[in-house]
């Protein structure tokens, strides 16, 4: 039942929220917010442990599926489309599954959440496969869609992982690994698009991160895969290899064009001096991280 949820309690801190300054209002929410990391910290070995699911399914070639409604579903989506240009990622090897579909992202679709045969459909539409890795996040851990997404892809074979806000969460049963966030009550009674929220985001954060520095896709602290896509990333591209590297911007911007744009190529072809076509081999053999095809 919802009054049970810590996330639909009412805050005893904003019980005249509607009697209060913008100042104060805007206080009151800050405060709250910075509880939001402190709660996140206290689930650090589950969001590990997805990590690790996670990046054993890339290894073999899987996907990771983030299944969520609402403000969850569309969490799950801006993690999974800033993959690509970030890490080079195919479009399909992180991917981001609303119940309602795409038009849910910007438009609620009644009663989609409520279905769980939706998710099986969802997910059958995308030929989920034991390889994969499924989270499903719903902040109240009670949402029919993702518990539908969990119990399918438990019978596929796939890793399966949870995001909830709240202690004991329904979702949490059909998970391999669950990781609960009391974010606790909202400033606004239940609106967990807030606190809820900045959880989920931070933990989706951690996940997606982590997993690609896990498969190569970072050199030190540099995005060596990102996607060059507009002017901006061109030159953060050129930045990256002067600092990978340790030259000017005119080598760097030399190599950027002799690696086709490669950045992990054109850095691995300084270091080690050799052509785009060798750095590639070379890249190959040390699966795809710079520090193992330097060393």
């Amino acid at each position: 039942m919802l009054e049970h949820l810590s996330t639909e309690r009412r805050n005893e801190r904003t019980m005249n929220l509607d009697e209060m300054t913008t100042i104060e209002i805007l206080k009151a929410m800050n405060e709250e917010d910075q509880t939001v990391p402190i709660s996140v910290s206290k689930e650090i070995k589950h969001i590990e442990a997805i990590v690790q699911k996670v990046v054993a399914s890339f290894k073999k070639g899987g996907r990771l599926i983030y299944m969520g409604a609402g403000t969850s579903g569309r969490l799950g989506i801006l993690d999974a489309v800033e993959c690509p240009p970030t890490f080079g990622t195919d479009k399909e090897m992180v991917q981001g599954l609303i119940a309602g579909g795409v038009e849910a992202f910007t438009v609620a679709v009644e009663g989609a959440e409520d279905s769980e045969s939706l998710a099986v459909e969802d997910l059958k539409a995308i030929s989920l496969t034991n390889n994969d890795t499924v989270i499903g996040i719903a902040a109240s851990g009670r949402t029919p869609y993702v518990i539908g997404a969990l119990k399918y892809a438990k019978q596929v074979g796939a890793n399966t992982g949870s995001i909830s806000c709240n202690k004991n969460a329904e979702i949490s049963k059909y998970a391999e690994i669950s990781i609960e966030v009391e974010s606790g009550a909202e400033i606004l009674t239940g609106s967990t698009r807030l606190k809820a929220g900045t959880a989920q985001k931070l933990v989706l954060n951690m996940i997606s991160t982590t997993s690609m520095i896990g498969i190569g896709k970072v050199y030190k602290n540099l995005m060596v895969d990102v996607q060059s896509t507009n002017l901006k990333l061109v030159e953060r591209s050129k930045r990256i290899i002067m600092q990978a590297a340790e030259v000017d911007y005119e080598t760097a911007a030399r190599f950027y064009e002799t690696a086709n744009r490669n950045v992990k190529a054109a850095i691995v072809m300084i270091l080690v001096g050799c052509d785009y076509n060798m750095a590639l081999q070379k890249l190959q053999n040390g699966d795809g991280f710079v520090r193992k095809t330097i060393q």
